[in-house]
């Protein structure tokens, strides 16, 4: 009786270990309105770095280092993607998986209702599927920090993108986001 009243306790524990990373999670969350961070990026097999800024709801600016002077800028409602050499690509956010990623509701929303997985006892994982998107959203165990997210782009590449946040609630320059005009 006493071995089975410790694995009932064991258990609960457990139990209530996962719901606090959760709601860690989420409170980490509601507490962001911006972050500034470096990033990797891999999209298949090629790498590019940078750094970036996301605004919720849907709003990031980003300047790719060691490239053709290639930035990424979305103001809620579109997504251009713009080099030096006048190469520039226009979407609508909402066609692209970015549409979910920016969107903190939306991803909090969603940890309320997923199971999330933890990876080697450092990260958490959380799986979204919506409207033909799959995307992987990771978390760090320690902090409960966003730290990347692995989903498949608008021409189906695979598209893993590590972040290291740098900033949190920091002052913006209100033009950050206005999208740049084609050359």
């Amino acid at each position: 009786m006493k071995n089975i009243f410790l694995i009932l306790i064991i258990i609960n524990f457990n139990n209530i270990a996962l719901g606090s990373i959760k709601e860690n999670i989420i409170n980490n969350l509601v507490k962001i309105d911006n972050f500034n961070f470096n990033f990797e990026q891999n999209i298949n097999g090629k790498i590019e770095r940078g750094n970036c800024v996301i605004e919720y709801p849907k709003k990031i600016f980003c300047k790719y280092k060691k490239s053709n002077g290639k930035i990424l800028v979305s103001n809620g409602k579109s997504l251009v993607i713009q080099t030096k050499n006048g190469t520039y690509y226009r979407y609508a956010i909402n066609r692209t998986p970015l549409n979910y990623i920016l969107d903190k509701k939306f991803i909090v929303n969603q940890i309320n209702f997923l199971e999330e997985r933890i990876i080697d006892n450092k990260f958490i994982n959380f799986t979204i599927f919506k409207n033909e998107n799959e995307i992987n959203i990771f978390f760090d165990k320690k902090n409960f920090n966003l730290i990347g997210w692995q989903v498949l782009d608008v021409y189906q590449n695979l598209n893993i993108t590590y972040i290291n946040i740098r900033e949190i609630n920091q002052k913006l320059d209100k033009d950050l986001f206005n999208l740049p005009k084609q050359n």
